[in-house]
């Protein structure tokens, strides 16, 4: 069963091996664990997915809450992909920032997806 949860901090190692695993290790800096750990912390609000405690998923945003939330990475394992859990990691950050236009950029081989889940692509 898949956990979703709001967490302050992961730890710098699962994101990085989350961001190779789900593809989009090949436009962040996974050689650069200060960059990546300044990415975490800067982040104000973090959603995870875990199967038994492994970090399989993850939606990490910007937010001010109430006007506009950044979602700056959302990464799914590609072994658990097709299942759900990017929908739900956007749901549960919606859920949080109820207020606020969700907005991001797409990964190339993601641009398909976002559609297929009810959000619209802006030019």
């Amino acid at each position: 069963m898949i956990a979703y949860q709001q967490e302050e901090k992961i730890e710098v190692d699962e994101f990085k091996y989350l961001l190779i695993k789900s593809t989009l290790g090949k436009r962040r800096p996974i050689n650069d664990s200060f960059r990546l750990q300044k990415m975490i912390e800067h982040s104000n609000l973090i959603i995870t997915a875990r199967d038994k405690g492994k970090l399989i998923g993850i939606s990490r945003a910007l937010t001010d809450f109430q006007f506009c939330t950044y979602l700056s990475d959302l990464a799914v394992d590609k072994e658990y992909q097709k299942q759900g859990i990017g929908k739900e990691l956007i749901r549960q950050t919606k859920l949080k920032t109820p207020n606020a236009f969700l907005m991001l950029l797409s990964a190339p081989e993601a641009e398909e997806y976002y559609p297929k889940i009810g959000m619209k692509q802006f030019e």
